[in-house]
């Protein structure tokens, strides 16, 4: 890969940590598609993708935090069951043929949604511990097969069911990002497989891109433009997840 390469690759993942971190999320299925589109093979773009979201999700935890949106009591139920099912899928290695097409087909239909919606839900009700229990087990488990951080299901789930509002489901993504990355890198380094070692120096281009992004999104941006830009990172996602076999 020549210099004009890299420079593109950078600027790629910097473009998707800067949009995904302002809505909460680490930008895995970003990282992902720019990857893919780079020429990289499968088993190397997933553990990349894991490292970005890693430092990604780490920073955007403590912005959305720091900006008063974080809730433990709303956080922990979901993560409980989330880490050891997404440590077992970051083990597992399935075919996608069939999951992902599904996986992107909610994606897509959770932004039309967004799209339409023009601001919080009326009516906040948090979801009972059992029921937040198996959602943070279920998303974990697909967090890890699919090399994503999990906010990428949880963030559409909690507005369109109306478990929490834009900023407070962004604050509550980020760390369970956080954890399911890192479970699923744990599942990837069990299986003995290694992590590339271009994955270290782009970690400090998606940082600061996160930093940027976090920011904005937790402090300048209204919950409109939150909406908007994360029906963009579904679409985004969605796409990518049909597309890609």
């Amino acid at each position: 890969m020549d210099a004009s390469q890299l420079s593109l690759l950078a600027a790629g993942i910097a473009a998707i940590a800067l949009l995904y971190s302002s809505v909460g999320h680490a930008g895995a299925s970003g990282y992902i598609a720019v990857l893919t589109l780079a020429g990289f093979a499968a088993t190397t773009v997933k553990p990349v993708a894991l490292v970005l979201n890693v430092v990604v999700a780490a920073i955007a935890s403590i912005q959305f935090a720091r900006a008063g949106h974080f809730s433990w009591n709303r956080f922990w139920p979901f993560a409980q069951l989330s880490v050891p099912a997404a440590a077992l899928g970051g083990y597992l290695q399935l075919p996608g043929a069939l999951l992902n097409p599904l996986l992107g087909a909610v994606l897509l239909f959770s932004a039309a949604r967004l799209f339409v919606r023009k601001g919080d839900p009326a009516h906040i009700q948090p979801p009972t511990s059992k029921c937040a229990f198996a959602t943070g087990a279920g998303l974990g488990l697909l967090s890890g097969l699919t090399g994503t951080g999990g906010g990428i299901f949880l963030t559409p789930l909690m507005l369109l069911l109306g478990w929490a509002g834009t900023k407070q489901a962004a604050a509550i993504s980020a760390p369970f990002i956080l954890l399911n990355s890192i479970a699923g890198l744990s599942g990837h380094f069990a299986s003995g497989r290694p992590i590339p070692g271009f994955a270290w120096w782009l970690a400090p281009i998606a940082a600061i891109a996160g930093l940027a992004g976090s920011h904005l999104g937790s402090r300048r941006i209204p919950v409109r433009g939150i909406q908007l830009l994360l029906a963009t990172v579904l679409i985004i996602a969605g796409a990518k997840l049909i597309l890609t076999r």
